[in-house]
This record gives structure tokens, sequence and C-alpha cells, in this order.
């Protein structure tokens, strides 16, 4: 290959699973940059794998209460509203590495977390072990920025990506210990906090464009029930053609259920 000429990353087999993270050697995906760049519409970082799929080019076939709703969604976000100017560096970080978006353009879930919890949408329940959301969010960001510290010298948002993501695995196991994390549920912290990330970014057209969502099905409908490869006419064929299941047959034990 002459010099000079970009490397082609390594193509996962997807029929065999090998860009699952519970199939890989070391647990980890494999770098995005094997999947497209995105041809049409927007998805997070322009890469997709759908990438001549925009839901938006269905716009016009939503009625204008749902047409409102999702386009809103994509105004350009205003300043912080719940959480504080110290917060946000942390806040930010914590959203980048659990929705894996480390450039632009990104989905705004930190802005739009602030919106829910300034506003009082939440899910309408709570762990009788644990305090109000909006207290867990504020405690889960104070002890990233203390754990950064005793770990790697550093608030949260100054640590490497690295280091970031395994101080939130940890996170998600439970297993943070000390400072201000022995009074609080761990593990239940990081449920409330991964179920305001992942209901924010995947309300997004952008995340609908990342995994090839139709959008809002009312008053259009589905018409083409039928094999998983049925497309409807507005859908558009992914960039992949993996058999769906087949690492589920051929590795059961690592998909219990």
């Amino acid at each position: 290959m002459p010099r000079g000429d970009p490397v082609r990353p390594e193509q996962p087999d997807k029929d065999r699973g090998e860009h699952l993270p519970q199939l890989r050697a070391d647990g980890r995906p494999p770098d995005p940059s094997w999947l497209p760049r995105q041809r049409v519409g927007t998805t997070p970082q322009m890469i997709g794998r759908y990438p001549d799929y925009d839901v938006l080019s269905q716009a016009d076939t939503w009625d204008e209460a749902t047409r409102r709703v999702v386009l809103r969604r994509l105004d350009t976000p205003g300043p912080l509203r719940f959480f504080t100017a110290e917060q946000e560096p942390a806040l930010r970080a914590f959203c980048d590495v659990c929705t894996g978006q480390d450039r632009e353009p990104r989905v705004p879930v930190a802005e739009m977390v602030d919106a829910k919890l300034a506003d009082g949408m939440l899910d309408g329940f709570q762990y009788a072990d644990m305090p109000p959301d909006e207290q867990v969010w504020v405690r889960v960001l104070a002890g990233l920025d203390r754990t950064g510290r005793e770990r790697h010298g550093a608030v949260f948002a100054g640590c490497t990506p690295q280091q970031q993501e395994s101080i939130v695995e940890d996170l998600s196991r439970g297993s943070l210990a000390g400072g201000g994390w022995e009074d609080l549920n761990v593990a239940r912290a990081w449920s409330v906090c991964m179920r305001a990330v992942l209901s924010c970014f995947y309300a997004h057209p952008w995340a609908w464009n990342e995994i090839g969502f139709g959008g809002p099905a009312y008053p259009r409908g589905y018409m083409r029930i039928g094999p998983l490869s049925t497309l409807e006419p507005f859908e558009r064929p992914g960039a992949t053609s993996e058999r769906p299941g087949r690492a589920v047959e051929e590795h059961p034990q690592e998909f219990p259920g």
C-alpha cells in the first residue's frame, strides 16, 4: 500500500458477533470507524449503520402535534437550568462516556437531562431507599469528581477517556465506595442516571437515524409486516447484512435468557 493511503479498520465478522463486546477478548466494542460515514441526514458523530436513511424525510407524514414535538428536539439547546456551572463539566463528560459520544455532532444529552430535571418531568416513581432523582444526580456528579481526584488527581472531566470509562464502569457495577458513596445505593444511582440518559438520547431524531428507527407511525402506520428483511417504502437497507440471532445461537452461554 502506498505511503499515506488510509488504512481501513479491521472489519469484524458481524455474523459471528465479533462486534459484540461480550464476545471480544478485551470486552470492548470495536472502534466504530469500521462503519460508513452517514451520507443522508445526521447521526451522532456522523457514523451510522443506516448511512442513507434520514427519519426526518418522513416528517410530512406525521400529524402536526407530533411533528412539532419531534422537530423541537433539534433546536439549539439553551443554557443549563438545573445543574450549576461547577457541575456542568462532570455532567457533560459523564453523558458522553455513557453514550459513546466523543466528537461532534452530539445528541445534546446533557441539556436534555438538565431540562428533564429542571421541569420536573421525572419517571413517576422513586426507589424507597433512594433520595429524589434530582439529589441522586447531584450526588453522583460530586462523587465522580471526588473519585477522579482520589484516583487520578483530577476532577472527572479532567481525567483521560480511559480513566473516565474505568470510573463509570465501577459505577455501573455498584462498586464505588468511600467518600460520599457509602450512604448511597450506588447500583440504583446508576439505574436512575441511565434511565434519564438513555431516554433522552433515544428520544432524539439523530439517534433514530443511527439505529434505523422509522419514527412516529401515526397516522402513517406500517404496511409490510413480514420477515426482518422486508422494508417499508421509507426504510433503507443497513450497511451490514448479518443475520440477526446467529451470534446468540452460536454463543448461548453469553446471552442467558
